[in-house]
């Protein structure tokens, strides 16, 4: 990655006020490049920009949206190739994966420029016309992670757009240039103001939390970070809609096809080396199966080609960070002190990067600290049960509620277990899959709102109910 990119304020490139700050390769451990670095200031100017734009972007036609959002898709989808390299570059994960990043981002794009947003009616009678109209909430503050950043980009902004809203977006310290590339590559399309992009280390995200003029905070990160920004939100008693952390559960049932879930298991447990929110964190496995089914899923690891992301066949990248790197091998440390065992087979390179080979951790219990914490790495911890219930209570134990899955051959006692779930989504036979038409969110201390589908959407409206007495 060789090119500069800037942050971009009613539609004109930017420097940072605060100067610039390094962004490290996790593949290396070094710096590869400097990222401009917002002052509050500056924050004041975009959130203004976009309230401006409000005024006149609140107003344009579905139909405009539509085919901007699709104009937008086509710029994503003529720039694939940088953005993918700027993802591998800043993010560590393989290229094929980062190439499948872009393209659900433009899918996602499409998707929701078609979605509609409709006018209820609630009473038509002979004297009375009542109905409900959604009308965008104004300018919305994004504030996005380091784990999927291009496609997380999407998720938050694009249907704050379809719905009329303006957009004041802050991507993660740690992978700041792909969203600075693509809001660049959105206001070649879009009018000035309307989307706007600020980057720094520490100031900006707390600064929009509280900020009295973005009238909704769209998060997708940790719990305490969520906590702090629905704290700050009551000053002006902003909209949220937070996707936090968590600690999927998933329940191997006595009798499952072992031969058709293990890889499937292990797929979406280390999707992303493990570093996404509803991938399987936590695997429950009858004591009939559980020797046999670990047995399989320790192949499969030790199988994986770790390494840099630009690397031919390469199915491993890096932890995104050092701090993340830490966690993960803390937890595998704690885990093998408490009496597991570890199963790391797999080769990573040595005196450079963050990397850690994909870890079975059998002999796991509840209690542990890789159990009962999210690791968001690539360390997934299997635990033999008896009885299901204590299996289901187990799962529902932790104090988040993103996902969770069961996985058996029976799909009527797969679905019966799954509705005793406390979670967002339940998977059967399958975990992690995120699709634009199925809304996705979380509960207890996982979050709350949704996004994706219609009900995603609507979250970026307000309701207005018109009473017309004929």
């Amino acid at each position: 990655m060789t090119q500069q990119y800037s942050m971009i304020i009613n539609g004109q490139a930017v420097a940072g006020e605060q100067g610039t700050y390094p962004v490290i390769n996790p593949a290396t451990a070094k710096a590869f490049a400097e990222c401009p670095c917002a002052s509050v200031n500056q924050l004041d100017q975009a959130v203004d920009a976009a309230e401006t734009a409000f005024k006149e972007w609140q107003h344009s036609s579905h139909e405009e949206r539509k085919t901007l959002l699709h104009k937008i898709a086509d710029k994503i989808e003529e720039n694939a190739a940088e953005l993918a390299e700027i993802i591998v570059t800043e993010q560590g994960k393989p290229l094929p994966l980062a190439q499948m990043e872009v393209g659900g981002a433009v899918g996602w794009t499409r998707y929701t420029a078609e979605l509609e947003i409709p006018v209820e009616i609630v009473e038509d009678s002979e004297h009375k016309l009542i109905e409900m109209h959604r009308k965008p909430i104004g300018v919305v503050g994004s504030i996005l992670p380091w784990n999927w950043p291009l496609m997380i980009a999407v998720w938050h902004i694009m249907p704050a757009l379809r719905a009329g809203n303006t957009v004041v977006v802050k991507p993660s310290p740690l992978t700041p240039f792909n969203t600075l590339r693509l809001v660049e590559l959105m206001n070649d399309v879009l009018p000035a103001g309307v989307v706007n992009v600020l980057t720094d280390e520490t100031e900006i995200g707390p600064a929009m939390s509280a900020h009295d003029k973005i009238r909704k905070i769209v998060f997708t990160g940790s719990t305490p970070t969520g906590q702090h920004i629905m704290r700050s939100a009551a000053s002006n008693l902003k909209r949220l809609t937070l996707e936090l952390g968590g600690n999927d559960g998933g329940i191997v049932l006595p009798g499952a096809d072992l031969d058709a879930i293990a890889e499937g298991i292990f797929q979406t447990a280390f999707l992303n080396m493990g570093q996404t929110c509803a991938a399987l964190k936590r695997l429950y496995v009858h004591e009939s199966q559980y020797e046999e089914l670990t047995d399989k899923l320790i192949a499969i690891a030790a199988q994986q080609k770790v390494g840099q992301g630009f690397e031919e066949g390469i199915s491993f990248g890096p932890l995104q960070n050092k701090m993340q790197y830490d966690l993960v091998s803390n937890l595998i440390a704690d885990a093998k002190a408490c009496g597991a065992k570890v199963h790391a087979g797999a080769d990573i390179p040595e005196n450079e990067g963050y990397f850690i080979a994909p870890t079975i951790v059998t002999g796991a219990q509840d209690g542990m600290a890789v159990v009962d914490k999210e690791q968001f790495g690539p360390v997934l911890p299997v635990i033999a049960y008896s009885d299901i219930d204590a299996a289901v209570a187990a799962v529902n134990a932790s104090e988040n509620g993103l996902g969770g899955s069961v996985w058996g051959t029976d799909l009527e006692q797969c679905q019966q277990i799954a509705s005793k779930l406390e979670c967002g989504t339940a998977w059967i036979n399958g975990h992690a899959e995120v699709l634009p038409h199925a809304p996705f969110g979380g509960c207890k201390m996982s979050g709350f709102g949704v996004e994706f589908g219609q009900e995603g959407l609507l979250e970026y409206t307000t309701i207005q109910v018109v009473n017309i007495n004929r």
